[in-house]
């Protein structure tokens, strides 16, 4: 170490002028790229999340998010909570990762800037970083510190990133020109021409930082210094394709097996794209003399943006019509196993980085739940009359899985609340915590119901025949309210939703006069007590899916209307609403049961 720092070339000093140089890249890098994400990064997430298969819209989608993030990382890592999440397909992701790789490669062309030569032509030298630097780090600093709006702030904080990454990255090359002519470095670069320890070398360093984006910029400081030629270069290059997924990767621990697919992905894709390009450049390397001499040469920083530019198009060119095959690579590294379907029931903490795709996301999982809670009371209706093992043994599974929704939608709705969103996304939010309880009491009367069912079989209970007639008129009418609430929350239909509330209250009608005809029934022994006591029960069970159907259809014209004001929405639809009385004596008449009690 001794030697190391006691030489003419580079000493302790330098050393320290190197690191101070590195930590101002590296804070500008993070700063400018927090910036930029926060600026930009939703509208660029909400993007990513409406990715169709379209293989050129998801490559097109993935280089834009990548150049206004400076982060193909960000990119891949927003990618594994996407297909961890169920918003897009591993096929897609694919070809978003394809897009982020090459638009990773702008920052590179970005940084070369720092090599426009002091005395080139003055129009050039006005885009040289240390001629407009500072200029964009006095604007920036004053609309950080005197603007108070966020948007204001944030463009400043950008400005003043990239000014503190630019002046970084002219402190590292200057603190290293001392080593251009020491015969110690020059004999350590050597062994980096090789183009395995090269790669490796770059793989090591970007998986370090975290950022092929920052580990391109301190390579480019190395050749602004004179010390890197084309040999060294490239492979370092290729090597930092393969360092960058190391942050995917970190994201995907815990994943489902899809979410951790996209991450492999990412690694498979970057590591067969460098081994190709690598066979070639050391086959060229070695047959052809005139390019060995070449590859001699010092590398300018532009020249290793359009290195990593073209490493990355033609790896695109050569990897695009195998992306089915490098799907099924990853499937077969990953392979599913037998897994509970309740644990795949699963909301990404990730997604909570925009709050508008998380509650979309929420969105689709309660229509999912709606849809299993519905087709679970409308099987054990099925049961009163065609009872089989296999659809008990479904609706109390469905059962489950409407449990598992309910817990895993309410805890997240309620993260996502704490978060800054408009007001239509809080009424949104507001609306699903309400109605996954209403969907989940729903899956829990279709139980109820198939236990009634159960224990007619099981005690050869039978109803007279009036009262299966009874039954099915008030089935009949429980089946059409849940399918106008469900088709109301699906469709956000108000339409739908105002029909619901008469037919709750003809429901209701046909409860007590069902109730009050058993009772007669009873008294003329036409039925039994046993039959009575399951006939309650399914009264009781059928009113009260109605009475959640309410108060789901209720929630919709509550945030149609901006109020969540529940019974105040459902207390105005009754009140001189001439629909609602017109739309009651129409179900009054197709749900008609006689009373027993005007005989």
């Amino acid at each position: 170490m001794q030697a190391f720092f006691n030489n003419n070339y580079f000493d302790f000093f330098d050393f320290l002028k190197m690191m101070w140089g590195l930590a101002l890249f590296l804070f500008g890098m993070s700063v400018m790229g927090a910036a930029l994400e926060k600026r930009a990064g939703n509208n660029m997430k909400n993007l990513l999340g409406k990715i169709t298969g379209n293989k050129a819209g998801g490559i097109t989608a993935g280089a834009a998010v990548t150049v206004v993030t400076q982060s193909s990382s960000a990119t891949t890592v927003m990618i594994v909570g996407f297909v961890n999440s169920g918003i897009m397909t591993l096929a897609q992701a694919i070809n978003v990762i394809i897009g982020a790789n090459v638009g990773t490669t702008a920052t590179g062309w970005m940084l070369s800037l720092n090599g426009i030569d002091d005395g080139a032509a003055l129009i050039l030298k006005f885009f040289k970083p240390t001629s407009f630097t500072p200029l964009l780090c006095l604007v920036g600093i004053s609309m950080y510190m005197f603007s108070k709006q966020t948007k204001k702030k944030d463009i400043g904080t950008i400005m003043l990133g990239f000014g503190v990454l630019m002046m970084g990255m002219e402190a590292m090359s200057g603190s290293v020109v001392g080593l251009k002519t020491w015969p110690m470095f020059g004999e350590v670069m050597q062994k980096f021409e090789n183009p395995i320890m090269g790669v490796l070398l770059g793989t090591i360093i970007t998986a370090a930082i975290q950022s092929s984006a920052a580990s391109i910029g301190i390579l480019q400081s190395l050749a602004l210094a004179g010390l890197v030629n084309w040999a060294v270069a490239i492979p370092i290059v290729m090597g930092q394709n393969i360092g960058t997924t190391i942050t995917a990767l970190l994201s995907a621990i815990g994943a489902t097996k899809n979410g951790q697919r996209a991450a492999i992905a990412h690694l498979s894709f970057n590591v067969i794209g460098t081994i190709i390009w690598v066979i070639v450049f050391w086959a060229l390397k070695i047959v052809v003399s005139p390019f060995a001499v070449f590859l001699q040469g010092e590398i300018s920083a532009w020249q290793i943006a359009l290195c990593h530019t073209v490493f990355n198009v033609l790896t695109m060119i050569v990897m695009l019509p195998f992306t089915k095959w490098l799907e099924a690579l990853v499937c077969k590294l990953i392979p599913d196993n037998k897994k509970n379907a309740i644990d795949e029931i699963e909301l990404d903490e990730r997604l909570l980085a925009t709050p508008a795709l998380a509650l979309e996301r929420c969105r689709v999982l309660t229509v999912e739940m709606a849809s299993l809670a519905v087709e679970s009371l409308n099987s054990a209706i099925s049961c009163l009359t065609n009872y089989t093992e296999q659809k008990a043994k479904n609706i109390r599974e469905d059962e489950d899985k409407t449990d598992h929704y309910e817990d895993v939608l309410s805890s997240y709705l309620v993260k996502i609340s704490r978060y800054d969103i408009s007001n239509s996304d809080s009424r949104e939010a507001a609306m699903l915590l309400k109605m996954i309880g209403d969907f989940e009491r729903i899956s829990d009367h279709a139980v109820n119901i198939l236990e009634s069912a159960e224990e007619m079989r099981e005690k050869g209970i039978e109803f007279s025949g009036t009262a299966r007639e009874e039954i099915k008129t008030i089935t009949y009418a429980v089946s059409e309210i849940l399918n106008l609430s469900y088709l109301s929350f699906v469709n956000n239909s108000v339409e739908m939703a105002v029909t619901v509330e008469p037919l709750e209250s003809v429901i209701d009608d046909l409860k007590d006069i069902m109730r009050g005809n058993h009772i007669i029934r009873l008294q003329r022994d036409e039925c039994s007590t046993l039959a009575g006591f399951v006939w309650s029960d399914l009264l009781t069970n059928f009113e009260r899916t109605s009475d959640h159907c309410s108060n789901i259809a209720g929630t919709v014209i509550d945030v149609a209307n901006h109020n969540m004001n529940l019974h105040e929405s459902i207390r105005a639809l009754k009140e001189d609403n001439e629909l609602y009385k017109r739309e009651y004596l129409a179900y009054s008449e197709k749900y008609a049961v006689k009373s027993e009690a005007e005989d």
